[in-house]
Parts: structure tokens; C-alpha cells; sequence
């Protein structure tokens, strides 16, 4: 009798493997890779790879997801951890911007051109300038900054996420990703400060 694989063990595993192809392909990019290039990178056979999506295009779909998740999970810890609508917003920038910089030029470019993966940062821009809304609406409801046209400041904010998302920033001004995103929080606070 074949022993089984515990779920929480094989739940962890998983984890562990999406977190190894994060980094890999972080480190990398994922365009010029192959699966049996992935699977020898990552210590397993191809048939693990596929217990996690059923292609590679899949696989870089699900990688690209398990990265945005955990950034977002460690980007709404640090606005946890801030007070004060400034101080909030810089968190919150800084640690996208600090997310983003681990990624190599390459990573950056494949995601760029690979549409899966680009709907997914494209999705997670959105999702980010909505956030930024939201902590400027709080921050004038709370007489915390001046009164600023929030939905104007956001969409601003969310004007330039979305060129530093679609490789524009860089290509202008030679900005890598998460650099930008420390500039356009200095950039919000400053023009939002009392």
C-alpha cells in the first residue's frame, strides 16, 4: 500500500512550489523557459508542474496570480501599520513599489507581452488605483489632507499606474517599476499634504 500525501502536507508543498516558481521567474522572466527547463530549476518532474496547471501559458497565468496576491497581501500590512492619511499612502506605494522591485527587466518585459499575465498586473493596477482612491477619500472625509478632488487625485494616480504598468514610464524617463511607484508616492503626498 502506497502511503498518501496528507492534505495539509500537499497544501504546503504547493505553496512552496508557487512560491519557487515566483522567484524563478522574478529572477528570470518565464518567455524563454520551458517546462522541463521549470521542472529541472525547480527539483521536480514535469508531472508536479502539471498538478498546478495544465500548460505552461496556465502555469505563467497562476504564477503571475500567486505573486500579485501575496504583494497585495504584503502591501495592505504595511497601510495596517501606517496612521494618517499621508503616511498611509506612502506605505502603500512604497510597498507596491517594493513588491515590484524584485522583478528583473526580463520578468517585467515577458508580462508585459504575454496577455494572460498582463490582464492580471492589469487588473492589479486597477485594483491598486482604486485603493489609492479610497485611502484620499478617507483622508479628506478625515480632514487629514486638504480638500482635493479625490476622484481627480486618483485618477491621476491611477493615470501614471497604468504607464508605469504598460512599460511607458520606463520607456520615457528610464524609471523601473518600483522606483516609479516611490516617486509618484512622494509626488501624491506632497501635493495632498496640509
Amino acid at each position: 500500500m502506497v502511503p498518501s500525501v496528507s492534505p495539509a502536507h500537499a497544501t504546503a508543498r504547493r505553496a512552496q512550489l508557487f512560491d519557487e516558481l515566483v522567484a524563478l521567474f522574478l529572477d528570470e522572466g518565464f518567455a524563454h523557459l520551458t517546462l522541463d527547463q521549470i521542472a529541472a530549476r525547480l527539483h521536480c518532474s514535469k508531472s508536479t508542474l502539471y498538478t498546478l496547471a495544465g500548460s505552461k501559458d496556465e502555469l505563467v497565468r497562476e504564477v503571475t496570480v500567486h505573486f500579485f496576491r501575496s504583494a497585495t497581501t504584503e502591501v495592505e500590512a504595511a497601510v495596517a501599520d501606517a496612521t494618517g492619511t499621508r503616511e498611509r499612502l506612502t506605505a502603500y506605494l512604497t510597498a507596491v513599489g517594493a513588491a515590484l522591485a524584485p522583478a528583473h527587466e526580463q520578468f517585467m518585459e515577458d508580462l508585459a507581452e504575454f496577455p494572460p499575465a498582463r490582464d492580471i498586473y492589469e487588473r492589479n493596477t486597477r485594483a491598486a488605483a482604486d485603493r489609492v482612491h479610497e485611502l484620499i477619500d478617507d483622508g479628506v472625509a478625515a480632514g487629514d489632507v486638504r480638500d482635493v478632488h479625490a476622484a481627480f487625485v486618483a485618477d491621476i494616480a491611477a493615470s501614471v499606474m497604468v504607464r508605469i504598468q504598460q512599460r511607458a514610464i520606463k520607456a520615457a524617463v528610464g524609471l523601473d517599476d518600483s522606483v516609479a511607484y516611490l516617486e509618484l508616492a512622494q509626488l501624491l503626498t506632497e501635493g495632498i499634504g496640509r
